[in-house]
């Protein structure tokens, strides 16, 4: 153990969350047949949950997160592969 002080990012942490979150939804969303990219849209455009199926706790896992903060991190993740 060196003694030194670790520094962590929270908005590397907020965002690795996010990025999960958005993994699982996809993932259930998926596993119930539907489109997800079509369905994740709708939800972030309208705010409306029913876009999101209750499957695996996808509904309460993205209403857990702001909409503006899930399209910061996806502007951000994609402007970063863009560079």
């Amino acid at each position: 153990m060196s003694g030194e002080t670790q520094v962590y990012n929270l908005e590397e942490f907020d965002d690795k969350n996010v990025e999960r979150i958005l993994e699982d939804v996809y993932f259930a969303l998926e596993e119930r047949g539907y489109n997800p990219i079509k369905q994740l849209v709708g939800y972030l455009l309208s705010g409306d949950p029913g876009y999101i199926s209750s499957h695996l706790e996808a509904r309460r896992k993205i209403s857990s997160i702001d909409r503006a903060k899930i399209l910061e991190v996806i502007l951000r993740k994609y402007l970063r592969d863009v560079e």
